[in-house]
């Protein structure tokens, strides 16, 4: 499946069974770490700057500048909020 941040800066290709695994009640950080690592996933998250992952994650309001300087945690919520907006039908 095609998901695009609302913005339009960041865009993925996630299948639904991924989406799945990433969104689901309970905690999902272990899934999405697991699915950060497929090889498909790793390319595109390997193609983003954080500078452009801090800039969508900013908009959410959920997390202070400090925060956003970690790379490896912008990549877990970015694929958590993706996943979500897939599994929900909002991609």
């Amino acid at each position: 499946m095609y998901w695009t941040s609302s913005s339009g800066r960041i865009e993925l290709q996630i299948t639904k069974s991924i989406a799945n695994q990433c969104s689901h009640q309970g905690e999902c950080d272990n899934d999405v770490n697991e699915c950060l690592q497929i090889p498909s996933i790793k390319r595109q998250f390997d193609k983003l700057s954080n500078e452009i992952m801090a800039l969508e994650l900013r908009e959410y309001g959920a997390w202070d500048e400090n925060e956003l300087k970690d790379i490896q945690a912008n990549k877990q919520r970015i694929l958590w909020i993706a996943s979500g907006d897939i599994v929900d039908g909002n991609s």
